[in-house]
């Protein structure tokens, strides 16, 4: 049974190769014919082609790159390093590229803002307030002006400095500042000044110092305020100081340690980006040996003002 299933499986598939070749397109059929005369004369002979197919694929890449069809010239990259040098020459073009340099950066600018021009009532003493600032120089390096002081309406000053200072930038947003700050009410002093000032994360202004006095006291100064915008115009704006000492100052009545705290909000309106006038509220607080020289020369340990004034800047 078995003899006659494999005849008749032979008798049907050669029918069936010959119709195959019949179909074929004639290129197909003369490669069955090479193949199988080949075939006839060396059974490996098949392998070998495939064999030699497989090694053709293997030596060329699987992804080959661009080929440059006009390769550069062998003086590519030997003239000046600036083209148009070679046209109007290195000289001509040298104050060309200084004013592009200026124009784009680093140039010299002036800047003066008034933060704070105030008057604070107080229960019992009304207050003026003053606190400028400017600089003038370029991005990187720049000569601080800074002064601040209050007083009694219709008096002198009670409290007054100005500095003069040198910034150079350290980081993106801050200045390392040195110089000198010279009190032109109270006692005769003069510091040494070093400090940082620049905008830290959030927006918060941050100012910084640290003074020696020409008596070898040290004492220091940080003021932090952020804006907060209402709308564009309107904006509130907190405000924080506080001032240490290393040591008791009897000659200027400060006391050591924290030495006093001074916590506000101000809010303005912005008629014009440089000009704003602005209310707000201050709460002011003398602590440890600093409350003790404050209260032995008749002034309150602690105080509440109301404040209005201007800010402006150019």
């Amino acid at each position: 049974m078995r003899i006659a299933i494999a005849f008749a499986l032979l008798a049907t598939g050669s029918p069936l190769a010959a119709q195959h070749r019949q179909h074929a397109p004639a290129g197909e059929q003369k490669d069955h014919a090479a193949h199988e005369a080949v075939g006839a004369q060396d059974p490996d002979a098949g392998h070998d082609l495939h064999a030699g197919h497989a090694m053709n694929d293997a030596a060329e890449p699987a992804s080959p790159g661009p080929s440059m069809e006009t390769p550069p010239p062998a003086s590519a990259g030997s003239g000046p390093p600036r083209a148009a040098d070679a046209i109007w020459g290195s000289a001509a073009m040298a104050a060309s590229r200084e004013e592009l340099r200026r124009t784009h950066g680093d140039f010299p600018v002036f800047w003066l803002q008034g933060d704070r021009l105030e008057t604070q009532l107080r229960e019992g003493q009304d207050l003026y307030l003053w606190d400028i600032q400017g600089y003038y120089g370029g991005p990187t390096s720049r000569l601080w002006f800074k002064s601040e002081g209050e007083g009694e309406w219709g008096a002198s000053p009670e409290d007054a400095e100005v500095q003069a200072l040198y910034a150079r930038a350290f980081a993106p947003f801050w200045d390392m500042q040195a110089g000198i700050r010279q009190d032109i009410a109270g006692p005769d002093t003069t510091h040494a000044v070093i400090g940082v000032q620049g905008l830290a994360p959030y927006m918060f202004e941050i100012d910084a110092a640290l003074f020696l006095s020409h008596r070898g006291d040290l004492t220091a100064r940080i003021e932090g305020e952020v804006d907060q915008r209402i709308t564009q115009r309107l904006i509130l704006q907190p405000r924080i100081e506080a001032n240490l000492s290393a040591q008791d100052v009897p000659e200027l009545g400060i006391g050591a340690g924290i030495d006093q705290i001074e916590a506000g909000a101000r809010l303005r309106y912005e008629f014009r980006r440089e000009f704003a006038p602005y209310i707000g509220i201050e709460q002011s607080w003398r602590t440890g040996k600093g409350a003790d020289f404050a209260r032995a020369a008749g002034q309150a340990s602690s105080s509440t003002s109301l404040v209005a004034g201007i800010r402006f800047w150019f």
